[in-house]
């Protein structure tokens, strides 16, 4: 590994430090040489854990690769640099004595130390760009923000630009991913869900596992998916990471992150429809969705214009849900407890996954232990499960802010029917701080497993012909309502409208590490 501690005067922009690497490598430190009353230099300390990469030369050599560096008595440690929640690639420039060979024993050391502490970098990547997802601006992000830093680390990187829907899917099913160590998606939550979706059923075919066994247990993929956001709202990202900015989630990516993720299915009878980590919306959501499906030809207009109409609206539907409670003392969904890097809930929650599989956390109502099932009844403006925040930029609290994305559970969201002035104070308060849930007409539980019937209609399409009459806030907009809404999952509308969804916990990992909270400011 080279050699195991170094220790000399060196100098820098910033002035002339003695550098040490201490034995085990897990810092590199710097002490100011000379302090003076008139020197304001303050000692570094860097992770070897988050250097990116290590180059002889200087800093505008290493950046460009262009061969051989110039200048063979200095070196250049780039590394990760915190902004408040994103995410700088730095850099910091050595010079030595000259002819003294010491960049390169400063090199060769640090090399070694990154390789011994980044067993979980990839080595190899591949990358799925949709160049015409959510901002349609996937390209240029990849090649101007991302492809540098990934050539920067050393990572080789296999580019796969999609030209059609599904085929990403179609790659990943038919192709052999041996050689990758990881999946990439460059655009927005559609293009990632597309990667999911395909690693999942891939990973189960493989391994012989029936996609149509309700209750079996699914067998945890062993790539791991970095997301690259460029989509319009990029929710998993936001939600996993703090932030949507490419360059924190490249570096998460190059570090090798890994973050554990639940993913619930969902499921018609006996057939598998659809699996989702963020949103499935029952009532509001699913006639934004429906409505916005019939104006693409408005952009991402298109979702403020539906939101309006069904607040509008204020359409509620009949139904029943039952679901099983997590059933235990710390799973409440108003606890105030957020889940932060390296999360206490979800890593003890862990121990408790490994030692009940999926199919006795997931059993039928008949028989079930795990946790006390309820039932409510009544009429809905939404229902709503999610696995995670599902925050955004335009909601920074997101659905459920103490949602804990790898503890097994998810959290159910029951509006109960009420005036449109109330649900409108509902939804406003997803964009701000104030208790979304502290309102009469909205109940929140923690979950493992959800049922969803209604007595009305079978499947969505004979929902929209069938229609009864309702006063409300748009009569001239909305003269007729179906007597049932629809799903959505993360963004895709489902065609069933009884339903039932398991929680499968850390069923995937991300290339991330959770929401790191911000130090607090005196």
């Amino acid at each position: 590994m080279g050699e195991t501690f170094l220790r000399a005067p060196l100098r820098t922009p910033r002035g002339r430090f003695l550098v040490s690497l201490p034995p085990g490598g897990e810092f590199l430190c710097g002490t100011p040489e000379f302090v003076g009353r008139r020197s304001n230099n303050q000692g570094f300390c860097i992770p070897v854990q988050e250097m990116v990469a290590v180059r002889l030369g200087a800093s505008s050599d290493a950046k460009e690769d262009l061969g051989p560096p110039e200048d063979e008595n200095c070196f250049t440690v780039f590394f990760i640099q915190r902004e408040k929640k994103c995410w700088r690639l730095g850099s910091l420039e050595f010079t030595v004595p000259p002819n003294s060979w010491q960049a390169v024993r400063w090199v060769n050391a640090l090399q070694a130390w990154i390789c011994h502490h980044g067993i979980t970098r990839p080595k190899s990547l591949l990358v799925f760009i949709n160049p015409a997802g959510g901002r349609k601006r996937a390209v240029k992000i990849y090649q101007a923000q991302v492809a540098p830093l990934f050539a920067l680390a050393g990572i080789h990187v296999q580019v796969v630009e999609t030209c059609r829907a599904s085929e990403a899917r179609d790659y990943i099913l038919q192709q052999d991913l041996c050689s990758f160590e990881g999946l990439v998606s460059v655009g927005g939550d559609g293009t990632f869900n597309e990667l999911m979706h395909a690693l999942i059923d891939r990973t189960q075919e493989k391994a012989g596992i029936s996609k149509d066994v309700t209750g079996g247990e699914l067998l945890s993929p062993r790539l791991r998916i970095g997301i690259i956001p460029a989509g319009s709202t990029d929710c998993v990202c936001f939600a996993t990471v703090g932030t949507n900015d490419p360059v924190t989630s490249a570096l998460h990516i190059i570090i090798g992150d890994s973050q554990p993720l639940d993913v619930c299915s969902i499921w018609h009878e006996r057939n598998l429809l659809r699996y989702s980590v963020s949103l499935v919306g029952y009532g509001f959501y699913g006639d934004v969705m429906r409505a916005s499906e019939k104006h693409r030809w408005m952009g991402p207009a298109r979702y403020t214009y539906a939101g309006a109409l069904a607040v509008l609206s204020n359409r509620s539907y009949e139904g029943t849900v039952e679901f099983q409670l997590a059933g235990t003392e710390k799973a409440n969904p108003r606890d105030d407890t957020r889940c932060w890097s390296g999360c206490m809930i979800c890593s003890e929650s862990s121990q408790y996954l490994l030692s009940t599989s999926n199919e006795q956390q997931l059993s039928e109502v008949d028989g079930c232990t795990d946790g006390e099932w309820q039932q409510v009844q009544g009429r809905f403006l939404a229902i709503n499960v999610t696995c995670m925040s599902s925050a955004c930029p335009k909601s920074p609290e997101g659905l459920s802010p103490c949602a804990h994305l790898a503890d097994g559970t998810a959290d159910l969201i029951l509006v109960r029917e009420c005036s449109a002035l109330s649900f409108l104070q509902h939804l406003k308060r997803h964009t701000n701080c104030s208790d979304q849930f502290d309102l009469p007409f909205v109940s929140v539980y923690r979950v493992r497993a959800v049922r969803f019937s209604t007595s009305k209609v079978e499947d969505c399409e004979d929902g929209e012909s069938a229609a009864r009459k309702r006063e409300g806030l748009c009569v001239g907009l909305c003269q007729q309502e179906p007597p049932a809404s629809c799903w959505t999952c993360d963004g895709e509308i489902l065609n069933h409208t009884n339903i039932s969804i398991r929680v499968h916990g850390q069923l995937i990992h991300l290339f991330a590490r959770g929401i790191e909270q911000l130090p607090c400011m005196s």
